[in-house]
C-alpha cells in the first residue's frame, strides 16, 4: 500500500523508532479476560498510560526534537497542548538541554500543569481549549523565534507515534483490529499508516467524544470539518479542527471513526480502575469505552490503545462518585416519617437489615412543605448494584413509607 504522496512512510516510522531506542518504554500489550467476557472478544490494552511522562506523546514529541537542525534548539522550542504533549516536549527538551515554552488551556489539569513544569519547561496558561492555546502559542513563537512543536501535525510527530503500532504487531502477530482515540490525529495516523502497509487486512478504527467530533465529521465528508466547540471532560482529545496532514492519512488509512458520548467514557475509567487497576485518563478510555458499548464492528483480537494515564486525583474522585451514582451503587432516598423518638432511628433499623452502608443522613422538620408533626428525612446510601437499590426501595415501601430517589 505504499504510495509516495503521502507526507508519513513506513520508512519514516521505522526510523523513529531507532531515535526512540532506549529512550520510550516498550509498553505492554495487555490480555484483559474481564473486558474480554464482557465483550466475546479477545481485547487487548496497549498500556501507554505507562509510557514515560504518562502517555504516548512523548514518542512524537522526542522523535521531533531528535531531528531538529542544531540552530534550532539553540532557538529553543514552543508547543501548544492540553497536557500530554506538553510533557513529551518538556521531557524531551530537558534531554536535550534546550529552552521550551509550553502553552496550555487555562482549564488543563493541575497535574499535567505541574508535572510540565517539573520536566523544566516554562508554562503558558491561555485560552479554553486547545485551539486557543494553540493561537497563543503562535503569537509567542513569532515574537521569540522558538522552533514550534506540533502536538499532531507534523511528520516527525506522526511518525513517532507510529511506533505503536510496530510494537504492537511485533508483539500480537495475528491482531484483527486495533482501537485507537482521536483528538488531532497524530497517533492514529502513524498507527495506521504502520499497520496497513505492513498488515493490510488488520482494521484500524478511530474514536472521537461525541462532543468534539471534528475527524469524524471530516472522515465522513472526506474533508477538513471544523466544529464550533470541543465540549468534553476528555481534554486530551478536545480538538476543534483536525490537522491537514493527518486527516489526509486518516481519510486514507483509517476503516472507520465512531464517536462515543462522555458518560460512557467516564463509566470505563471507573472499570479499569476496578477491573483492572489502572488509572486513565478521560482521553485514555475512549477506544475501550467504543468496545465496550459496541461501538467498534469488530471481532477477534482487538487491541484498545489506552494512550494515557495523566488525570487529576480530584477528578478521578469526582469519575468515582459519578460512575457509582450511575451504576445504581450510591443512592439518595427521600422520604417522610413522623417527628417523634424512635421514628429515624426506626427508619435506619430497616436500612441497616437490608444491609446498606449509609453515607450522611438529614432530618428537617421545618421545611415548609413538611406537615406539622412530621419531617422529611434525606439519606445517602452505598449499595451494592440496581437491583440491590431497588430491593431497598420495595422494602421501604411495603414497610409503608413513601420514599424517592433523587
Amino acid at each position: 500500500m505504499s504510495d509516495t504522496t503521502t507526507s508519513v512512510t513506513l520508512a519514516d516510522i521505522e526510523k523513529a523508532r531507532e531515535a526512540l531506542d532506549g529512550v520510550i518504554h516498550h509498553t505492554t500489550l495487555d490480555k484483559s479476560n474481564t473486558f474480554s467476557t464482557l465483550t466475546g472478544s479477545e481485547i487487548y490494552l496497549k498500556l501507554e498510560n505507562l509510557q514515560k511522562t504518562g502517555s504516548f506523546k512523548i514518542r512524537g514529541a522526542y522523535n521531533k526534537i531528535k531531528s531538529l537542525t542544531p540552530e534550532e534548539k539553540n532557538h529553543g522550542v514552543i508547543a501548544a497542548s492540553a497536557g500530554n504533549h506538553a510533557q513529551g516536549v518538556a521531557y524531551g527538551a530537558s534531554a536535550a538541554g534546550i529552552k521550551a515554552t509550553i502553552v496550555m488551556p487555562e482549564i488543563a489539569p493541575l497535574a499535567k500543569i505541574t508535572a510540565t513544569r517539573g520536566y523544566g519547561a516554562e508554562v503558558v496558561l491561555a485560552g479554553g481549549v486547545y485551539d486557543e492555546a494553540y493561537s497563543k502559542a503562535l503569537e509567542l513563537q513569532a515574537e521569540t523565534g522558538q522552533t514550534f512543536i506540533h502536538a499532531f501535525n507534523d511528520t516527525a510527530v506522526i511518525a513517532g507515534q507510529g511506533t505503536i503500532g510496530l510494537e504492537i504487531l511485533q508483539d500480537l502477530e495475528d491482531v484483527d483490529a486495533i482501537v485507537a482515540p482521536i483528538g488531532g490525529g497524530g497517533m492514529i495516523a502513524g498507527i495506521a499508516v504502520a499497520v496497513k502497509e505492513l498488515a493490510p487486512h488488520v482494521k484500524v478504527y478511530g474514536v472521537q467524544a461525541q462532543g468534539a467530533p471534528a475527524m469524524y465529521m471530516s472522515k465522513k465528508a472526506h474533508a477538513i470539518k471544523t466544529t464550533r466547540d470541543a465540549e468534553t471532560f476528555a481534554d486530551g482529545i478536545a480538538v476543534k479542527i483536525p490537522g491537514d496532514m493527518t486527516f489526509a492519512l486518516v481519510d486514507k488509512y483509517v476503516d472507520d471513526i465512531v464517536v462515543i458520548d462522555d458518560e460512557a467514557i467516564a463509566s470505563t475509567i471507573l472499570m479499569l480502575l476496578e477491573r483492572a487497576k489502572l488509572m486513565v485518563e478521560g482521553a485514555g478510555a475512549t477506544s475501550l469505552a467504543a468496545i465496550l458499548h459496541d461501538k467498534i464492528p469488530a471481532k477477534g483480537k482487538i487491541v484498545s490503545v489506552i494512550s494515557g494515564g495523566n488525570v487529576d486525583v480530584n477528578f478521578i474522585s469526582r469519575i468515582i462518585e459519578r460512575g457509582l451514582v450511575k451504576a445504581g451503587r450510591r443512592v439518595r432516598l427521600q422520604t417522610v416519617v413522623v417527628d417523634r423518638p424512635g421514628s429515624l432511628q426506626r427508619l435506619l433499623a430497616i436500612i441497616a437489615r437490608l444491609q446498606a452502608n449509609v453515607l450522611y443522613v438529614s432530618h428537617d422538620r421545618v421545611e415548609r412543605h413538611v406537615p406539622l408533626g412530621q419531617a422529611v428525612v434525606e439519606i445517602g446510601l452505598e449499595t451494592r448494584d440496581v437491583l440491590h437499590t431497588e430491593h431497598i426501595m420495595a422494602s421501604l415501601r411495603h414497610e409503608q413509607y413513601k420514599v424517592e430517589i433523587i
